[in-house]
């Protein structure tokens, strides 16, 4: 039987690594040590530990040739997969051809190099290459890659120049509808989770103009529907918000493109730049209304609608100061724009 003679230095180490160390073969392994320092046999340590006679004199081999050091080092047989000759191949394959189950990325494994691999495997080895599991992205399907292109370098890019040289107010302008029902989400669980729903036939209605600077919100409010007249009071309410020269961005909604909105963008002097068909990418304001949902309706339940619209009024409310942070790194002037490659691959 092997003898051991611990220092005080040691034995206090050893202590509090049985008592602390996070991973528990660590902590057995100290334990082992301490009681062989007691002069325990190893059947008395087996009875202690639950460990098997040929685990113990292991562990007291470790410490007598690499003392604590070796203890507390973890060597663990990290074999290489089958897969790892096809990496490249394989990743051009899933990157041209997604699939949507594992059980297909085994089929779609087994053609292409021949190798059999269990589901738990597969996923493995995936997430190893960067291959995760994600949710799928729209494009509309009749965006105009050059319009884009075109009204982002020759209309909103200058005026956003001018915006923050602090000599125009540039907003971001949108309607959100919020139907009072259940937002599933995702949620880190042991168990799947259910939130109860309600009968989803209350909306809380949202017209916002989102400053493309200072990302202040402005708002007006209702629970019926976002109409010209809306529109018009945001008009009015931005117009007194500032003493420098406004511009609007807006989508082609029609009771934003009508009469009464453009005659009084006329006479107010606010200038109203119209997004190209098909380019919710190109409005600052589409990421807040994802946001919204994220911070205050996924996964989330409302008894009554009264706590519903509170929520999302709250949040509106106090984002500016309470979400600062993440407000300017989701709410950067930097816009995806779409390209015909993508449209094409997304066809």
């Amino acid at each position: 039987m092997f003898k051991i003679s611990l220092s005080d230095s040691q034995r206090m180490r050893l202590i509090k690594l049985q008592k602390t160390h996070i991973h528990p073969m660590i902590r057995r392994r100290a334990l082992v040590v301490l009681l062989r320092n007691e002069e325990h046999s190893n059947i008395q340590i087996q009875c202690i530990t639950g460990l098997s006679e040929n685990t113990i004199i292991s562990y007291v081999q470790s410490f007598l040739e690499g003392g604590i050091e070796q203890l507390t080092t973890l060597n663990y047989r990290q074999p290489e997969s089958q897969l790892r000759p096809f990496d490249d191949e394989i990743k051009k394959h899933f990157t041209e051809n997604p699939v949507a189950t594992i059980a297909q990325a085994c089929e779609e494994l087994e053609h292409l190099t021949g190798v059999r691999l269990k589901p738990t495997q597969v996923r493995d080895y995936l997430n190893q290459l960067g291959i995760k599991y994600r949710k799928v992205s729209s494009i509309p399907a009749k965006a105009n890659p050059e319009a884009q292109q075109t009204f982002h370098d020759e209309l909103l890019q200058p005026r956003l120049d001018e915006a923050k040289a602090n000599k125009r107010a540039v907003f971001f302008v949108d309607a959100a509808h919020f139907v009072f029902g259940a937002f599933l989400g995702y949620l880190w669980s042991l168990v799947r989770v259910s939130v109860r729903t309600p009968s989803g036939r209350q909306r809380f209605n949202v017209l916002g103009a989102l400053n493309a600077i200072t990302k202040e919100l402005h708002t007006i409010t209702n629970f019926s529907y976002i109409t010209s007249t809306q529109v018009c009071e945001l008009l009015h309410k931005l117009k007194n918000s500032t003493v420098l020269p406004i511009t609007l961005v807006l989508d082609n909604a029609r009771y934003q493109r009508c009469a009464m909105v453009m005659e009084l963008a006329k006479i107010l002097e606010i200038e109203l730049l119209f997004l190209p068909p098909y380019s919710p990418n190109l409005n600052l304001i589409e990421r807040l209304w994802k946001m919204v949902k994220n911070q205050c309706l996924y996964s989330r339940y409302y008894q009554n609608f009264t706590q519903f619209h509170e929520a999302i009024s709250t949040f509106l409310d106090s984002m500016h100061t309470t979400h600062q942070k993440s407000l300017q790194s989701l709410l950067t002037l930097k816009f995806h724009l779409f390209t015909d490659a993508e449209i094409e691959k997304a066809a």
